[in-house]
């Protein structure tokens, strides 16, 4: 499931994570939650990577937030840094 990124600002961050967001339905269920977080259109799945890739665009998303996020819906996320990717 790929969403169109919304950049109006220059300072954005790319934060990128590997999670445990298997299916389509998945990544809908978590759509709204991720939305109230990052603002709809800026995040997506990479669902056919291997490591079901969650990038979120945002000058204000902390990684903690979305690996708390989804691990209180009962997903894994785990933030990938510049020495992984």
């Amino acid at each position: 499931m790929l969403l169109k990124y919304n950049w109006a600002c220059n300072n954005m961050n790319v934060l990128v994570f590997s999670t445990s967001v298997q299916t389509e339905e998945q990544a809908k269920f978590l759509a709204p939650h991720i939305d109230l977080l990052a603002g709809p259109g800026n995040w997506n799945f990479a669902l056919d990577d291997c490591d079901k890739i969650l990038r979120i665009v945002s000058a204000s998303v902390k990684p903690e937030a979305p690996i708390c996020l989804l691990s209180e819906l009962g997903f894994r996320c785990e933030e990938l840094t510049d020495s992984v990717l």
